[in-house]
């Protein structure tokens, strides 16, 4: 009886043991942990879910115009982007801005792929630039990258977006929860197709106007034809034809 109480003693003890060591090296253990650098996370607006935000893109230009982009192209076309306020406000309030400045006339589409999308709005042309705006948190959301989605273009940090854009040929959904979709082509879809592609291309399509469909701002005049040469009875006798 002796011999078996002394056992449970023993064993009694020992668990204490491991117990205390355990109480006192927690602590050190957690300061361990404090002094590594706490993990930062991304500042995002929460992602949108398709059940509380609309699908549906109104078509109609007429329609809430103050939230219609119309680019004009130097291929002759003009193309009309739904803004999506509900997808993106921030992103869609940026656009807007840069677009009542002019920021975008001029700019050309810099990075052009076939098959996939129409970079743009970049003013140095070579896809480093932006405006002197602060870049922008990301506003992921659950709205799917379909042909004729205009989604905002971002360095490998998600909190990057400035003033770059790129409009999508055909289905990306390998983009989404990735880029920020802020609208969508509902108009001139076959002049974005026209774009001339390239990285950059040799002869860069440009947006040669920027504008709100609410400011009414009629596409501008096609460039005027080259005029043809004159040929004068001089330069008629000086030929060096046969």
């Amino acid at each position: 009886m002796a011999s078996r109480l002394f056992t449970r003693l023993a064993a009694g003890l020992a668990l204490g043991a491991v117990v205390a060591i355990s109480t006192f090296a927690a602590p050190a253990l957690a300061q361990h942990a404090a002094e590594k650098e706490a993990v930062k996370p991304i500042k995002v607006d929460p992602i949108k879910h398709a059940q509380t935000i609309t699908y549906a893109v109104d078509t109609d230009i007429a329609h809430d115009p103050s939230n219609v982009l119309l680019l004009d192209l130097s291929n002759g076309g003009r193309v009309a982007i739904r803004l999506m306020p509900e997808w993106a406000p921030h992103h869609v309030e940026r656009i807007k801005t840069l677009t009542e400045q002019g920021f975008y006339n001029g700019v050309i589409f810099h990075r052009v792929i076939d098959g996939f999308m129409a970079q743009t709005g970049d003013p140095t042309g070579t896809g480093q630039g932006g405006s002197k705006l602060p870049d922008l948190d990301a506003e992921f959301n659950d709205i799917p990258h379909l042909r004729g989605t205009v989604s905002m273009a971002r360095t490998d940090a998600p909190n990057s977006a400035n003033s770059q854009f790129f409009i999508v040929f055909y289905p990306r959904f390998a983009l989404d929860h990735k880029y920020t979709n802020f609208g969508r082509v509902i108009a001139g879809m076959d002049i974005v197709d026209a774009i001339t592609r390239g990285e950059p291309p040799k002869n860069p399509t440009r947006i040669v106007q920027a504008s709100l469909a609410s400011d009414n701002k009629a596409p501008p005049p096609p460039p005027a034809p080259a005029a043809p040469t004159t040929f004068t009875a001089d330069m008629l006798s000086n030929s060096k034809s046969n």
